[in-house]
């Protein structure tokens, strides 16, 4: 593949300050990326004017613009996914009164694209748009149980995997057999596997080919989300995911 050196270095910049709400000067924005001042500042030139970064004309520091949040939800909004879930995730969390996420894969991560929240003092802190890897999230592992067992193997290769807590499967052979029960069941759970404190219940949603389009969970603190109430939990999540992949279509 032929990379394109200045577009490579404008989109490393774009990264890297998406990640600094507060913005950046150009010379932390040179020593991070490793790319001299005026190279720096000739490309922040070019992002400024087609409407991806902004100066801070007191601070002087460069911050993303919401141009790429604009360009992302043209693509998200066409998705049958997004409009035919509306209806469901929100009698979802009714039902359940817990955060409901809607995802779909890219590549090796699952991509929040909605959320409705419940009305809860403790909120999931969690965004339209993140990203999290599929191995450790009830969502990715409802979505993995559904793909042929080559490309699992090979999303596992190339995905960073590692210990998160202390109960995140980092064993393929387990995880396997994990993915194994998730296909049984019909649905997957995240027990503090991702993130301490917190438990998921994620199934997946598939499209009128029969193939998985993404998956939905609720989310939650241990203190409300008990493991007595997971049972119940994944019957709900399991009876919204099927009657939004009917809505796709879908007639397993």
């Amino acid at each position: 593949m032929e990379i394109v050196q200045s577009i490579d270095r404008a989109l490393s910049i774009l990264e890297l300050i998406s990640d600094y709400n507060e913005g950046l000067g150009i010379t932390e924005i040179s020593e991070k990326t490793d790319l001299h001042k005026s190279t720096v500042h000739r490309l922040l030139g070019t992002l400024i004017y087609k409407g991806f970064v902004m100066q801070d004309k007191v601070t002087n520091k460069y911050r993303i613009s919401l141009k790429l949040y604009e360009l992302g939800a043209k693509r998200i909004e066409d998705l049958d996914i997004l409009k035919a879930s509306k209806l469901y995730t929100k009698k979802l969390m009714e039902e359940v009164n817990e955060v409901v996420h809607l995802v779909i894969r890219d590549k090796n991560d699952i991509i929040y694209i909605d959320k409705v929240e419940a009305d809860n003092t403790i909120r999931m802190a969690s965004t339209i748009g993140r990203r999290s890897p599929l191995y450790c999230t009830s969502v990715g592992k409802a979505i993995l149980a559904y793909l042929d067992e080559e490309e699992v193997e090979e999303i596992w290769n190339n995905s960073n995997v590692q210990k998160l807590t202390s109960n995140t499967i980092t064993d393929f052979q387990l995880f396997k057999e994990e993915l194994e029960k998730v296909k049984k069941q019909g649905y997957a759970e995240d027990d503090e596997e991702n993130e301490i404190g917190v438990r998921c219940v994620g199934a997946p949603v598939f499209n009128f080919h029969g193939e998985v389009e993404g998956a939905i969970s609720i989310s939650g603190p241990t203190i409300r989300v008990t493991k007595d109430k997971m049972e119940k939990s994944a019957k709900a999540v399991k009876k919204y995911a099927e009657l939004i992949s009917k809505e796709l279509g879908y007639r397993g």
